[in-house]
């Protein structure tokens, strides 16, 4: 099973390690990032294996809420098929 995580705000150091840490805990694997910097806002898609994860999905994502909360992001995290639908022009 996998699922989308978007992190959106301004560039700051440990944004990356900040959300792989959370991952890393929760033995959820990426399997795909993208990120870039538009002027000084930090933009990062990745797409990640949550089949394994050691917590319930809702605790992930709020996990991954608070972590923005903290870094001052917008971070979501959407099971790919959602995603998909959501995003589909």
């Amino acid at each position: 099973m996998r699922a989308v995580i978007t992190v959106i705000g301004k560039d700051r150091v440990g944004i990356i390690a900040g959300v792989s840490n959370i991952l890393a805990d929760s033995n959820v694997n990426i399997l795909d990032i993208t990120q870039t910097i538009l002027q000084d806002v930090f933009t990062m898609i990745m797409l990640v294996d949550i089949s394994k994860c050691n917590i319930h999905f809702h605790e992930l994502s709020e996990k991954l809420e608070n972590k923005g909360i903290e870094l001052g992001l917008k971070i979501q995290i959407q099971h790919e098929d959602i995603f998909n639908s959501m995003h589909r022009i």
